[in-house]
Order: C-alpha cells, then sequence, then structure tokens
C-alpha cells in the first residue's frame, strides 16, 4: 500500500492507492524516469552513463497522479522493450490510440470517447493535418489528467488545459512536428483582446476557440481562426458561452439553488445581467414582503376603525 498526494496541494486530500504495476514500472523507469542512465559495456568492459535523451523521459510522480497511474508500460508499449538496447524497429511500432481502450467502454460512458474523436475528426486539427495530429499531441498518456471533472478550483483548470495548448502554440520545437512555417506569436495574435492578461487567467483558450457542444463536457471540435469569438457580449452576459462550457460541471448546482448566479464564479466580473448577489436579493424579498404586509395590516385596521 503507498500513500500518494492526490492533487495539486498539500491542502488537498490524501489518497490510498494499490500500484499494481508499481515493480515492473520501476524497470522503465530506472532509465526513464532520469536524465541520465547508465548500463554495462561488454565490447568496452565497464560501465557507461550516458544522457538520456529529454523527449523520452517520463517523471514517475507525474505518471502516478495522472489518469493511467495503475497502467504498465507494457499495456501501451511492446514486450520488446525489455531487453536493452531496444531493438531499432521498436521506433516504428504504432502505438494505440484512445478509442482502442476507451471505445465501446461501458464504465465510462458518459465521457462520450466515440463523440468526442467524431468532434476532432471535424477539427482543424484534423482537417488540416491528418493523421500528423494525433490525441497523444495535446494529451500526453503518461501525464494527463482530468481536471474540469475532478478539481473545484477553476483557476486551476484553467491553468492546466490553456498548458495544453501553449504547449504546442507556444513550443516551436513541438509545433514545427507538423508544420514548416514558424509558430506564431500569442500575445502578438491577440493583442485586439482587452486586458490579454486577466482574459487568460479566467478563460480557457478552448472558450472561444471550440465549437460548444451542450452535451460534452469539452468540445474537441477547435474551429479555424477566423471563426474564434470575438464579441464581448457572448461571454460577458447572461447566455454566456462560459456557462455551456467552462462553468458546465459546476453551475447546475448554483443556479437550481440560486438562480442564475455566475458573477461570483467569474470573480466578479462584469456580466450583463448577471452581476447580483444572492444574500442581496434575499434581503429584498424579505423587505418587500414586509412592505406587503405592512400594507396589508394598514389597511385592514383602516377597514376595521371606519
Amino acid at each position: 500500500m503507498l500513500v500518494l498526494f492526490n492533487g495539486y496541494g498539500q491542502d488537498d486530500a490524501v489518497e490510498e492507492r494499490v500500484y499494481d504495476y508499481a515493480g515492473e514500472n520501476h524497470k522503465c523507469f530506472k532509465c526513464h524516469g532520469h536524465k541520465t542512465f547508465h548500463y554495462y559495456n561488454d565490447q568496452m568492459g565497464q560501465e557507461v552513463r550516458e544522457r538520456m535523451n529529454p523527449y523520452y523521459i517520463v517523471d514517475s510522480s507525474e505518471f502516478y497522479t495522472s489518469n493511467h497511474w495503475n497502467f504498465s508500460c507494457f499495456d501501451c508499449h511492446s514486450y520488446e522493450y525489455e531487453n536493452f538496447p531496444h531493438p531499432n524497429e521498436l521506433r516504428f511500432e504504432q502505438l494505440p490510440a484512445c478509442l482502442d481502450c476507451h471505445g465501446g467502454d461501458d464504465t465510462y460512458e458518459d465521457r462520450n470517447w466515440e463523440q468526442i474523436n467524431d468532434e476532432f475528426l471535424k477539427s482543424v486539427h484534423s482537417t488540416k493535418h491528418s493523421i500528423d495530429f494525433n490525441c497523444n499531441m495535446c494529451h500526453d498518456p503518461h501525464t494527463y489528467k482530468i481536471n474540469a471533472r475532478t478539481n473545484e478550483n477553476i483557476k486551476q483548470t484553467i491553468q492546466y488545459d490553456n498548458g495544453i495548448c501553449l504547449s504546442c502554440h507556444a513550443n516551436i520545437n513541438k509545433y514545427q512536428l507538423i508544420v514548416d512555417f514558424v509558430n506564431p506569436n500569442v500575445l502578438k495574435t491577440h493583442d485586439w483582446l482587452p486586458n490579454q492578461a486577466l482574459h487568460w487567467q479566467n478563460v480557457r483558450c478552448i472558450e472561444c476557440h471550440a465549437e460548444i457542444k451542450e452535451d460534452m463536457l469539452i468540445s474537441h471540435n477547435i474551429q479555424p481562426k477566423e471563426k474564434a469569438v470575438r464579441k464581448c457580449v457572448e461571454c460577458h452576459s447572461q447566455n454566456s458561452l462560459l456557462l455551456a462550457s467552462l462553468y458546465k460541471h459546476q453551475v447546475k448546482e448554483s443556479r437550481s439553488k440560486y438562480g442564475f448566479f455566475n458573477a461570483a464564479i467569474m470573480n466578479n466580473s462584469y456580466i450583463i445581467g448577471a452581476n447580483r448577489n444572492y444574500y442581496l436579493n434575499l434581503i429584498s424579498l424579505i423587505i418587500f414582503g414586509l412592505v406587503v404586509v405592512g400594507i396589508g395590516i394598514h389597511g385592514t385596521i383602516r377597514i376595521i376603525k371606519k
């Protein structure tokens, strides 16, 4: 039994987990979990230490807090990797796609995997880049974790999800895996956006760049830049797009209890028709009720005296 902090920080709850493949995976992490690795070179007759390719390093602590924390490395990779040096032909092995495991999985039917795949195939990522762009480009299976359904801290969810987009759009080395032209400067291409930094702290990229689907927590149909949201009122209104995406997992409960109440969860940003306080509303109703009762009592007394 191993004990692990589950979440982002020390204030999160501690969760106990049993790692079925920890011993097996440790054989891989001995090399791929460090910046250097060593082995015995028979031809030289000595121990050799070398640098690990940084793109092949997997942080074991991140892996064991990811969605795939209880997977064996060999669930996705060939058992031939047990041998060192690894056979060169393994570099060309085709790794399983998300639907190879998640397709038709009744356990997670509510995650809409097939619909997500259909949406992705319509997205600009797929239509422009075809097979060069796959799920792993955004969702590293070694580290990916779902935040939108599990994390109550909106700011952390925004930071994590935007980090996925910026891992490519702000990283020329990764960006040029699928395109030859220079990575666009996201600051310059968004210079029309007022209070740019404030927006990026409170809104995910996909809120403006993806088609919103009511029945999906996160749409994967990324739109061309010409179709990106540019009208302030689409978010800063009572029918905010953010209620259908970013705050979907929180807003149902608050709406059923408080009515329309997204001003608070949007950090007091100005929302047309939305900036009202539940407790002020309640006090106003009480005062209004007392006034009505007072008028009723006053009228009743006048009638009796008359």
